[in-house]
């Protein structure tokens, strides 16, 4: 089912398509790869991948327009327990990398991503603007893995799996959440709101911005925290610091020290909780 409207240099439409999982098991993922704009996620009670996806083209000229429309498009990958939605575009390709610099970045996508090195924007994409917006609704039980890129930020809430949400130029927002959860951006905030606590190790990571994390009161964890400008802050009364590591390697001016994060405890300890950020505060809470 497709709305369109076409204005000038403009082209706006609206994708809508709906999945069920052909195999259901507790591996059942989503994984959402975009560029360009939002990306909405929202677990709800049923069983099928709800998605609408607005595509915008922003032409400098009509022929440009004409071009965007042609090259700009949704892809789409079933493999039968996953999901894999990603933008098209004639500027990248998409799909299994071997990414043999960076096993975990690779590891963290099963393998997925674009192929950067395969760019070829010198002509098409200059001729044209684009965003593909996601709203998406998916049951609540699946793993999410989402990212975008630019102009656009990221919310996922109300699922219970695992979550890795990703973003270069724009903040993530995570409510409502009770999975282990690894989120990352380069300028934006970190929001988080978990329901329950995590049940495995979780890393937060933003490099200009601020990490707000709120957890349920009895919090046991042990915590990680670095960062160039910014400080700790917390509720928590049970959370108590402990030794770091010092790391010693030895060089040909002599043996070289490095000091590790700062470590703290929560309660008896638990899962870890990493917290780093370059210019920004983490705000830790118990509600």
């Amino acid at each position: 089912m497709t709305g369109i409207l076409a204005q000038a240099q403009t082209f706006s439409e609206v994708i809508r398509k709906e999945f069920t999982f052909e195999k259901k098991s507790d591996a059942n993922a989503l994984m959402l790869f975009n560029i360009s704009g939002d990306v909405k996620i929202s677990g709800y009670n049923g069983d099928k991948i709800i998605i609408e996806v607005e595509r915008k083209i922003i032409g400098k000229t009509a022929e440009g327009l004409e071009q965007g429309k042609q090259e700009i498009g949704l892809g789409l990958l079933d493999k039968a327990d996953t999901l894999i939605l990603y933008t098209k575009s004639l500027s990248t390709t998409f799909g299994k990398l071997n990414n043999k610099k960076n096993k975990h970045e690779s590891k963290k996508y099963n393998g997925y991503g674009y192929d950067w090195n395969n760019c070829n924007n010198s002509v098409s994409e200059k001729s044209y603007d684009y965003e593909m917006n996601f709203v998406i609704k998916v049951p609540r039980n699946i793993h999410v893995m989402a990212s975008t890129i630019n102009n656009g930020d990221v919310w996922i809430d109300n699922t219970t799996q695992s979550v890795v949400a990703n973003n270069v130029n724009g903040s993530i927002s995570l409510d409502k959440i009770t999975g282990s959860t690894q989120v990352s951006t380069i300028n934006g905030n970190v929001d988080l709101n978990y329901v329950s606590n995590p049940p495995a190790d979780s890393r937060y990571y933003t490099l200009n911005g601020d990490i707000n994390a709120n957890f349920k009161k009895g919090l046991k964890a042990d915590l990680t925290f670095e960062s160039y400008n910014g400080e700790l802050f917390s509720n928590v009364e049970q959370l108590e610091a402990i030794p770091n590591n010092l790391e010693k390697k030895v060089t040909t001016e002599g043996l070289k020290y490095k000091v590790g994060k700062s470590k703290y405890r929560i309660g008896n300890g638990g899962v870890l909780l990493d917290f780093e950020t370059f210019n920004g505060n983490v705000y830790i809470k118990e509600m």
